[in-house]
C-alpha cells in the first residue's frame, strides 16, 4: 500500500489514458460520413454498426466503471444481497430480446433517434413525448456523475490530487472531463464505440486475472469465504443484526426479486441503451447481440467476487468510516504489482469515460430532438439539430461534472437509484406502444404521472444510516405487505391506471392521436423497400 502517489501505476494510468483520447478523436475519420452535419452520424453513428462494434459499445455502455465499482461495495458492505445484479442482466436479455428488434425496425423506417420520437409518432401526443424525454435526461444526469465519481475513486487511491487546494485536489478529474468532452463533441458516438475495444478487452483480462491471482494470494477461496462469513456474522450496534449474509434470508427474498425484475425492465428503458442498440445496422444485428450480450453477466458474477476478496485481504478493516466505493481500487493496489495495478485502474478509467460518452450524447438527442426541435424551433435543419446536440451534450457533462464536485457523494448514489424508478415508467408507453395501439395517451400520461410521483414519495420515506431521505429503494408493497423495490410498485400502479383509464376514455370516445406508424414498420429490416434510402430526419408529424 502506498501512502503517497503510486507513479508506477499512475504512469501506466496515463498511458492508456492518452491512448483512448488519441483514439477519441481520431474516432471522426473512421467510417466518416458523406455529411456529418446529421443527428444520425453523430448521434447514432451512421446507424451503421455491426454486431461486435455493437457487441462491445453495448457492453461498454451497459457495463460501466460505476459497475466496476458499486457492485462490489455492496458484496462488500451486506453480501449476498449485492449479486441482484447478475441476475437482472441475466433476466434482462431475454426480456428486450422480445421488444428491441421492433424499436429498431420502426426507427429505421421513420428515422427516429430517441426512444420519444418512437412515442410522439405511436401516439400523436407531444405531452407524452416530452414527459418520456424529461424523464430520460432526469434519469441519466446523475448517472453520469456516478462515472466521475468512479474516476474519482481511482484518482483517490493513486494519491492523485489527495493534498492542496481545491482546484489543485480535482484537476486531474477537471481534465479527464474536458478531454472526454472535447473528442465527443469532435467525435460523437464514433468515439464511445471504437474506444469500447479498448475498455472492453482490458476489463476482461483485469476480471479474469484478479479472480485466479487474488485468490492465490489469500489462501484459496475458502478462506475469502470465511473471511467474509466471519465479517458478516459481526452485530452491528446500531441495529442489533448482523450486518450481512452470504446467504439470503427469508426476509430478503422479495426485496431481492422485486429489485432484479425491476431493475432488467428498467435497463434498456434507459436513452443510452437504446442509442447503443439504433445505432446497430440491421435487425438481426440487434437479435445476435441481445443472444451473445449475456456472457457479460458472467463477467459481472465474477467482478461481484471481488468484494469478498477485499474483505480477505482486510482492505478498510479498521479504518473509520472506510468508503466501501474505495474497496475495489485498493484491494487492487494493495494485492497486484504497481504496472498492473495502473492497468487494472485504467480499465475502470476508461470504464467511466465510454459510458459517460453515451450518456451525454443520448441525453444530447432527447433535449434536441424532442424539447428544441419540437418545441423552441420546429423548422430546425438536420444541420442545427447536430449543432444543437453537441452543444447540449457539453452542457451536460458540465453539469454532471458540478453535481459531483458541489453535493455529497452519497447524494448522487441515491439519485441514482432514483433514476432507475423513475425511467422504468417509460416502459408502459414504449414497450406498450411496440406491440398495441390499444393504450390511449391521456392514460398513459396520468399512468405515467402516478408512478412517478407514487414512486418519488415512498422514496423519499426511506431512512438509512448515512440520509434522513432516499436512503434505499425498498419499501413495503401494499397489499402485499412485504418489503420489496418501490420502482417495481410504482410500474404496476403505472400500469393499473393506464389500463383503467383507457376504457375509462375508450368508453367516453375521448380523441385519439394519429399514429404515424404501420404493422409492416415494426418487422422491416435493413434493405427492405420500407427502409430503402432510411434513415430520414423526422421533419414534423
Amino acid at each position: 500500500m502506498h501512502s503517497g502517489i503510486n507513479v508506477t501505476a499512475l504512469v501506466v494510468f496515463l498511458l492508456f489514458f492518452a491512448l483512448v483520447s488519441v483514439m477519441g478523436f481520431l474516432a471522426a475519420r473512421w467510417r466518416r460520413a458523406d455529411d456529418a452535419l446529421h443527428l444520425d452520424e453523430w448521434g447514432l453513428g451512421g446507424r451503421s454498426f455491426g454486431t461486435w462494434i455493437t457487441w462491445f459499445l453495448l457492453g461498454g455502455d451497459l457495463y460501466t466503471a460505476y459497475t466496476f465499482i458499486a457492485v462490489p461495495a455492496a458484496i462488500y458492505g451486506t453480501g449476498a444481497a449485492g449479486f441482484f445484479a447478475v441476475p437482472y442482466t441475466i433476466i434482462a436479455y431475454p426480456l428486450v430480446f422480445l421488444f428491441l428488434p421492433r424499436l429498431w425496425s420502426v426507427s429505421r423506417v421513420h428515422g427516429y433517434v430517441t426512444p420519444a420520437d418512437f412515442v410522439r409518432g405511436r401516439y400523436g401526443s407531444k405531452a407524452l413525448s416530452l414527459v418520456v424525454a424529461l424523464t430520460g435526461i432526469l434519469a441519466t444526469m446523475p448517472y453520469i456523475a456516478l462515472q466521475l465519481v468512479g474516476i474519482q475513486a481511482v484518482l483517490d487511491v493513486l494519491g492523485v490530487g489527495g493534498t492542496g487546494n481545491w482546484f489543485m485536489k480535482d484537476l486531474p478529474l477537471f481534465l479527464a472531463f474536458a478531454v472526454l468532452a472535447a473528442y465527443t463533441y469532435s467525435s460523437g458516438l464514433r468515439a464511445p464505440a471504437l474506444i469500447a475495444f479498448v475498455k472492453d478487452t482490458l476489463v476482461y483480462i483485469v476480471i479474469i486475472v484478479a479472480v485466479i491471482y487474488i485468490p492465490m494470494r489469500l489462501g484459496g477461496y475458502g478462506h475469502v469465504f470465511d473471511a467474509a462469513a466471519q465479517k458478516f456474522s459481526a452485530v452491528n450496534p446500531a441495529t442489533h443484526k448482523p450486518v450481512g449474509s452470504l446467504v439470503l434470508g427469508p426476509n430478503a427474498h422479495w426485496t431481492y426479486a422485486t429489485l432484479a425484475l425491476g431493475s432488467a425492465l428498467a435497463l434498456f428503458m434507459y436513452p443510452h441503451s437504446v442509442t447503443g442498440v439504433l445505432a446497430s445496422k440491421s435487425r438481426n444485428t440487434v437479435r445476435r447481440n441481445m443472444a451473445i450480450m449475456p456472457a457479460y453477466s458472467l463477467m459481472l458474477g465474477l467482478l461481484a467476487l471481488l468484494g469478498f476478496m477485499a474483505i480477505a485481504a482486510g482492505v478498510g478493516k479498521g479504518v473509520k468510516g472506510f468508503n466501501a466505493q474505495l474497496a475495489v481500487p485498493q484491494l487492487f493496489e494493495n494485492m497486484f504489482p504497481d504496472w498492473f495495478t495502473g492497468v487494472a485502474f485504467a480499465a475502470i478509467g476508461i470504464g467511466a469515460l465510454v459510458p459517460a460518452a453515451i450518456m451525454s450524447i443520448a441525453a444530447a438527442n432527447l433535449f434536441t430532438r424532442n424539447i428544441y426541435k419540437e418545441f423552441i424551433r420546429p423548422e430546425a435543419t438536420a444541420a442545427d439539430e447536430t449543432r444543437v446536440a453537441k452543444i447540449a451534450s457539453l452542457l451536460v457533462k458540465v453539469g454532471a461534472l458540478v453535481f459531483v464536485l458541489a453535493m455529497d457523494k452519497q447524494f448522487a448514489i441515491n439519485l441514482q437509484l432514483l433514476g432507475g424508478l423513475w425511467i422504468l415508467q417509460t416502459f408502459v408507453s414504449i414497450v406498450g406502444g411496440l406491440f398495441t395501439r390499444w393504450f390511449h395517451r391521456w392514460a398513459l400520461l396520468a399512468g405515467w404521472a402516478t408512478g412517478m410521483a407514487y414512486g418519488t414519495w415512498k422514496a423519499y420515506g426511506v431512512a438509512s444510516p448515512a440520509t434522513k431521505h432516499f436512503g434505499g429503494s425498498s419499501a413495503e408493497i401494499p397489499v402485499i405487505g412485504q418489503i420489496g423495490y418501490i420502482g417495481l410498485t410504482a410500474f404496476v400502479l403505472n400500469l393499473a391506471v393506464a389500463v383503467v383509464l383507457t376504457l375509462v376514455l375508450k368508453a367516453a370516445k375521448a380523441p385519439e392521436g394519429a399514429d404515424e406508424t404501420a404493422r409492416t414498420d415494426y418487422t422491416a429490416d435493413a434493405g427492405d423497400p420500407a427502409v430503402t434510402g432510411a434513415p430520414q430526419p423526422v421533419e414534423a408529424h
